[in-house]
């Protein structure tokens, strides 16, 4: 699938990075890689997530689900409210809030297993051209990492030579910290932009096709600050939720570290959980996702 220039074994990875506090700030780690393809794989389950709930609410105003829940991102272990309540249409300029509840575990359709709640609120607009979207996370865990953070999405419809119909682009302001299970804290502050590329215009998910732009700057528990760019937009497949594996299948996310640069490689465009991350002229395979 995706090709490494060298293939080593993460112990020799994690000898080589481990030498002292100051090496370690000195260029991005394996670990803080593997921690940015987790966190990269989070937003996308998330953006989501919360792009079908407030979509969802425009198609079908009463229930707020899509006609058929087999096209749904949410397995059934998810419990969706909303005030105002289901079977009630919201008013033009009435505020909508949509709470999200996994419970102590639920398996989402990308294999990636969550727990607690996320909390989307947005002003009901059916005829607006630009949304604006919040959402909290309350005790939210993906794949064992803890997220907090307010989050705000804004939504526009445009079109571009590449794709003349009129369709979503979202801007996602990050501001959130990742809690790793060992307590370990990573902050990440930053913008992304994902644009449906493929598939809008139905109620099918799975063929959606969206790319990926940004830039970030991550705080790393050694208290290292690094900057992210995605390079090479991210593309992310839903098709891939047939195979019940991670979304981002290609794209290169550059970081720099102290002037020292490293790329993570999201591959060829296959559905798999591997991404390669290369620093100093060698490579590793990350796995990313559950």
């Amino acid at each position: 699938m995706k090709t490494t220039k060298i293939i080593l074994g993460l112990a020799l990875a994690f000898s080589i990075y481990s030498c002292s506090k100051d090496d370690n700030n000195s260029f991005v780690s394996t670990e803080d890689a593997k921690t940015s393809a987790k966190i990269d794989a989070m937003n996308d389950d998330v953006s989501s997530l919360v792009e079908e709930q407030e979509a969802n609410t425009y198609s079908n105003a009463i229930s707020g689900k899509v006609a058929d829940a087999a096209f749904s991102q949410l397995t059934t272990c998810a419990t969706i409210t909303r005030v105002p309540a289901f079977g009630t249409a919201p008013t033009v300029g009435q505020t909508v809030t949509k709470t999200i509840d996994f419970g102590t575990g639920c398996t989402l359709n990308s294999g990636n297993v969550v727990s607690g709640r996320i909390i989307i609120s947005f002003v009901y607009r059916p005829e607006a051209t630009s949304h604006t979207i919040t959402y909290s996370f309350d005790s939210f865990f993906h794949n064992g990492i803890e997220f907090n953070g307010d989050r705000t999405f804004t939504r526009i419809m445009i079109s571009t030579a590449a794709n003349p119909i009129l369709h979503p682009q979202v801007t996602m302001n990050m501001d959130m910290t990742a809690t790793l299970p060992d307590g370990r804290v990573y902050n990440r502050v930053g913008t992304r932009v994902r644009e449906i590329v493929e598939g809008y215009g139905n109620e099918i998910i799975t063929d959606n096709v969206y790319k990926v732009t940004g830039s970030w700057v991550t705080t790393t528990p050694t208290g290292a600050s690094q900057t992210s760019t995605i390079t090479t937009p991210l593309i992310v497949k839903m098709s891939c939720l047939v195979v019940n594996k991670p979304l981002i299948v290609s794209g290169i996310i550059t970081i720099i570290r102290n002037n020292t640069s490293s790329t993570l490689d999201f591959g060829d465009g296959t559905c798999d959980n591997l991404a390669v991350f290369t620093v100093n002229g060698n490579s590793y395979n990350i796995v990313i996702g559950n």
